[in-house]
């Protein structure tokens, strides 16, 4: 028979491509980490105080904070005071890049945090449930002497969420608040060079604006972009692999249009077999009932399933983010995220039809509709995912400071991070949900081992073979669904900073290693004065985001990143290879001496289907319910 590559494959071949694999493998992490900068970096902005002396304000004046034509700045609201001038006079500027600094389209996407400096008085205390109202206005270009050109204008509103730690007191008054980070704004493409943001905080103390929200003294804006250097790593991955899940794509769907029967859901029997007098019994009775299948019941085959998968891994490959680098694509982010809800989508539900075709308890199989009950829950948290993003990304092609975290709804739940736990919680259901799948398919096969000792010594060595290969595979996709539920997770937390900082409650967060806790103890050193992996001389440290070992620098974000995108590649390619009708025959592969035994023997131990393509012997072992 022909079966798939992997069982027709010899072991030695498996080991060669196996450990090919590996490697490519270590190199997307070491591409990563010895190559790539972080993924993103973070600059901090302390808006300056300038202001309007016209009667009427008028948005088409920019105010820039520095430069010849700076403008008419103040130190403090004490000074403003001073010179009788009020809050609706007062605008503050933020020029984006820092002086002498230009931005770059490789940076592909700006997001900016908001956050407030604010003071406590006793008589200007933040009230509860206290609303910021903003009007803020965006302007770009890309030299230093063109005139200022808008790109966005909106009045928005963000809730503070602020607390004082100490005693509110007469004594405490000018202490400051410890405020929440707030969304501001992103966009999508950094296609100009200089950006200009201007803000104002209007008071209207008889429509309740601006009031009750404590005594701000500062705006402070935190900008992260990526990294260029991480972007150009990033499309050169991109660019390198889709040639290659391309080109496996149509081997693949070539071998199987060349079958002489329509391809099935991870193998349906043709109905040509017949039964191996040699077979157990219960090998013969699920042959049998294999064979009784009917092929109208198969709306779309193994096929289809695993070509579908490389086509969307394909989609997610094709790198159109070159394109963002010279055009003006604002849109790229939220495509970005089509693409990769996708890809989450069909690589999920093929590991559920992956495992449940091997599943001996099934009473039926080769259809979509046995695993509604999983694939529904797959694609409904996709849907709303996509509604999800569609709700904020796409109103950001229009108004980049709209952020669904800054509406009622979304106010209550980001401080909860509701969201985010809501989703890795889904994502470990579904993780443990394969576990017991697969860990049923172990269970089963197991069950039927017993019979392989009745088998002749050559059969036996070929069944066990075929078995340790297919446990080995599930194993390995346990490995890659674990790693994608972590990076999933990862990735839906949000204000993740640069240099693997996360920015929680306005507090920065640093882990320190063992051998760094170690290290400060032994030398007795504060944190101020520590300076990883050098003063202290610690083999291995961990600060930021990277690793020091020696002279290298591991960046640990990027190759998380990397890694997890090149595992996705290896293991679609793997599926598509192994898979894949083999055009040799087992008693082929056996005279090259894998089993030790004559050919003639070989041969009529497979004659367990007459048809050339019929379905690959562990799927007829790990298949349907064999009635004991």
């Amino acid at each position: 028979m022909a079966g798939a590559i992997i069982e027709n494959m010899s072991t030695k071949k498996l080991v060669i491509v196996g450990v090919t694999l590996l490697i490519f493998q270590v190199l997307s992490f070491l591409v990563g980490g010895l190559i790539a900068p972080s993924p993103t970096s973070a600059v901090h902005y302390l808006a300056t105080k300038c202001v309007d002396n016209r009667k009427h304000h008028q948005r088409t004046k920019w105010f820039m904070p520095w430069g010849p034509n700076q403008c008419d700045k103040i130190r403090d609201f004490d000074e403003a005071m001073g010179k009788m001038i009020e809050a609706n006079d007062i605008v503050f500027a933020v020029h984006v890049p820092l002086p002498n600094k230009e931005m770059s389209p490789w940076f592909q996407f700006m997001l900016l945090i908001l956050q407030f400096d604010i003071a406590f008085r006793l008589v200007n205390q933040i009230e509860a449930g206290a609303v910021v109202t903003i009007d803020v206005g965006l302007a770009y270009r890309d030299d230093t002497l063109s005139e200022w050109t808008e790109m966005a204008h909106s009045t928005e509103q963000r809730r503070l969420s602020c607390n004082f730690t100490t005693p509110k007191t007469p004594e405490n008054e000018g202490r400051h608040y410890e405020c929440d980070l707030l969304p501001f704004m992103e966009v999508g493409s950094v296609a100009h060079k200089y950006y200009l943001i201007n803000i104002r905080l209007p008071v209207n103390d008889r429509k309740k604006i601006n009031v009750g929200i404590g005594e701000i003294k500062d705006i402070r804006l935190v900008g992260i972009h990526q990294n260029g250097g991480f972007t150009k790593v990033w499309f050169a991955m991109k660019t390198f692999l889709t040639p290659s899940i391309l080109i496996i794509m149509i081997w693949y769907w070539r071998r199987i249009t060349l079958m002489t029967r329509p391809p099935v859901l991870l193998e349906k029997p043709s109905p040509g077999t017949r039964e191996e007098p040699s077979l157990p019994a219960s090998l013969k009775r699920c042959l049998v009932q294999n064979a009784r299948a009917k092929w109208q019941d198969s709306p779309c085959g193994p096929g289809q399933v695993i070509f579908a998968l490389g086509i969307s891994m394909t989609f997610i490959n094709i790198p159109v983010e070159w394109f963002s680098v010279g055009f003006n694509w604002t849109w790229m982010l939220l495509f970005g995220d089509i693409r990769q809800g996708v890809f989450y989508a069909m690589l999920l539900s093929f590991w559920i039809i992956f495992c449940g075709e091997h599943l001996m308890d099934q009473t039926e199989r080769n259809r979509f509709s046995v695993y509604w009950k999983q694939v529904v829950p797959i694609v409904f948290g996709s849907f709303c995912l996509f509604i999800f993003d569609m709700c904020e990304r796409g109103v950001q092609l229009k108004n980049p400071f709209y952020s669904i975290w800054a509406s009622d709804v979304g106010t209550e739940l980001a401080p909860k991070m509701a969201f985010i736990i809501v989703a890795g919680i889904c994502a470990c259901l579904y993780f443990l949900f394969l576990c017991f799948m697969v860990f049923q398919v172990f269970r089963n096969i197991s069950g039927k081992q017993s019979s392989l000792p009745a088998m002749s010594k050559a059969r036996r060595l070929h069944y066990e073979g075929l078995i340790f290969r297919f446990k080995f595979l599930m194993l390995v996709t346990l490995a890659c669904a674990a790693m994608t539920v972590i990076f999933f997770i990862i990735s839906q937390t949000p204000f993740l900073c640069s240099a693997g900082q996360r920015v929680d409650g306005g507090r920065r967060r640093e882990r320190l290693s063992a051998c760094d806790r170690e290290a400060l103890q032994a030398c007795k050193l504060c944190t101020e004065q520590r300076r990883l992996g050098s003063e202290l001389r610690c083999p291995v440290s961990v600060n930021e985001g990277h690793w020091h070992w020696g002279d290298y620098t591991v960046q640990v974000n990027s190759a998380f990143f990397t890694g997890i995108y090149g595992m996705w590649n290896l293991y679609v390619f793997t599926i598509m290879f192994l898979y894949a009708p083999s055009h040799k025959r087992y008693g082929d592969e056996q005279s090259n001496g894998d089993l030790g035994v004559n050919s003639g023997e070989d041969i009529q131990l497979t004659t367990t289907i007459t048809h050339v393509d019929g379905p690959t012997e562990i799927y007829k072992m790990a298949g349907k319910e064999a009635q004991e």
